[in-house]
C-alpha cells in the first residue's frame, strides 16, 4: 500500500507542479549556472547507495587551490529561498518513482556517515529513505544528530499509513512556517562526526 501510494502521489505532484519545476529549473540555470540538478550518492534501503536528485542551491565557487568554498560562502539568497520552501526537493519525486526513496522515511544522509552510526542508529536504513520524515517535522536541522536519529528509529518501529499521512500534512505546515531549516550558525547542518555516547 505504501509503495502504491508513493507512486500515485508522486505522479500527481509531478503533473501538478510541472510549471513550477520548469520555472525553477530556468531560474537556477540563470542564477546559479549549470547543472541545474544536484546528484549525489546516498544510502538507501539497507544502506545500498543510489543517486539522489535535488535542485542545486549553491554556487560552485572555489578557492585558489581549486577547493570548494564553505557552504556559507556559496549559498545565495535564491538558494536559501529554494531550501526554505523545499522547492529543491522536487526532483526527489523521480527517486520515489524509481523506488530509491519513499515520500516518507528517514532522510538519506551521506554515504561516509555509514561507518559512524551505532547499531541502533543504523536501523534507520531498515526502510526506504524519504523526502520528508518524522525528524523533519520534529525539528529538522535545528535538533542534534542524536535526537534526529532517535526520531528516525522511532519511525521505523512505528511506521503506518496513518502516520505517513500525518507526517505529510505536518510537512506542508512546516514549509509555510519555515522552521528548522538550518542549525544554529550553519546554513545547513554541521557534519556528523559519530555519536559520543553510542557504541557499535
Amino acid at each position: 500500500m505504501k509503495r502504491v501510494f508513493d507512486i500515485v502521489v508522486s505522479v500527481f505532484l509531478l503533473f501538478l507542479l510541472f510549471p513550477v519545476v520548469l520555472l525553477t529549473s530556468l531560474v537556477i540555470r540563470i542564477k546559479l549556472g549549470s547543472p541545474v540538478l544536484f546528484s549525489q550518492d546516498r544510502p538507501g534501503l539497507n544502506g545500498q547507495p543510489f543517486k539522489m536528485l535535488k535542485f542545486r542551491t549553491m554556487l560552485d565557487a572555489k578557492d585558489s587551490n581549486g577547493n570548494l568554498l564553505p557552504d556559507e560562502q556559496r549559498m545565495t539568497k535564491f538558494g536559501s529561498f529554494l531550501r526554505s520552501t523545499s522547492l529543491d526537493e522536487l526532483p526527489g519525486l523521480l527517486n520515489v518513482l524509481k523506488g530509491d526513496m519513499s515520500l516518507v522515511g528517514p532522510r538519506p544522509l551521506l554515504v561516509e556517515y555509514l561507518p559512524l552510526y551505532s547499531e541502533e542508529q543504523s536501523r534507520r536504513h531498515n526502510v526506504r529513505p524519504g523526502i520528508t520524515g518524522w525528524a523533519q517535522v520534529n525539528g529538522r536541522n535545528a535538533i542534534s544528530w542524536e535526537d534526529k536519529f532517535k526520531l528516525d528509529v522511532w519511525y521505523v518501529e512505528n511506521q503506518s499509513f496513518l502516520l505517513d499521512l500525518k507526517i505529510l500534512l505536518l510537512t506542508v505546515k512546516k514549509v509555510f512556517v519555515k522552521e528548522g531549516i538550518s542549525a544554529d550558525d550553519h546554513v545547513t547542518m554541521p557534519a556528523f562526526k559519530g555519536s559520543k555516547n553510542e557504541k557499535k
